[in-house]
């Protein structure tokens, strides 16, 4: 059953049939209120500073002695409040399939090539105008046995730090003019057509970096009627 959110908008359903294991992962219980001081329990999570990230970090072409196969790609957006305000240092992690769709993870077995100069995986520091960037390889769409003939879109994984362990947040941009989208019921179970759209990365010309990548440009909103929708949220 869709949740309504306090401005109105609708939160999809936690169970979503066609997404199979949704009917597993969501909580069937209610909530269990944690007695202990909530300040407490943060102040013993990881903290992340400038000092912890480096420049090779958010660069996922340059993390190995050779060169990665693929589409060299640059994604760079805004991390926004709900007014439009940037929001300053939030640590901004990502993770992805390599060009073939294969992920480097013992759990991924599916018959395409590893890349062995492309792990998958980057974080930056949002500058003072709130905005993040990584330099990349588009990613492969993928097999998932969630049915029958299942293929993912191509898509890269976002997690948002907070202040916080306990305030992290965790979302997924996708490219544009994917035919897999309509197929997709990850994508599909977010039932507000422009929750969708708000997905999708737009392709940036300026963004583009000459003989070397194609831009993307993707903003993150964390809350109000415009939010990016994040994984932690009633389906």
């Amino acid at each position: 059953m869709d949740a309504i959110r306090p401005d109105g908008s609708v939160h999809p359903s936690r169970s979503y049939a066609p997404y199979r294991s949704s009917l597993l992962r969501h909580p069937r219980q209610p909530a269990v209120v944690v007695q202990e001081d909530p300040d407490a329990v943060e102040l013993t999570g990881p903290v992340f500073g400038v000092t912890d990230v480096t420049e090779l970090d958010c660069d996922l072409t340059r993390q190995h002695l050779g060169e990665p196969l693929g589409e060299r790609i640059t994604v760079s957006g805004r991390v926004l409040d709900r007014e439009g305000r940037p929001v300053r240092g939030q640590l901004v992690e990502i993770w992805q399939a390599n060009a073939s769709g294969r992920y480097a993870h013992q759990r991924d077995q599916h018959p395409a090539p590893l890349d062995p100069n492309f792990t998958g995986a980057g974080r930056c520091l949002t500058d003072d105008e709130g905005r993040y960037r990584f330099t990349s390889i588009k990613p492969g769409p993928y097999p998932w046995r969630n049915h029958l003939n299942a293929w993912r879109p191509a898509h890269i994984h976002f997690s948002l730090f907070g202040t916080a362990f306990t305030q992290r947040l965790i979302t997924q941009m996708y490219f544009p003019g994917d035919p897999l989208f309509r197929y997709d019921p990850i994508f599909q179970s977010i039932t507000d057509a422009a929750a969708r759209e708000r997905l999708i990365a737009a392709y940036d010309h300026d963004l583009s970096v000459p003989e070397f990548s194609l831009g993307y440009h993707w903003d993150i909103v964390l809350d109000g009627p415009a939010a990016t929708w994040t994984e932690g949220e009633q389906r």
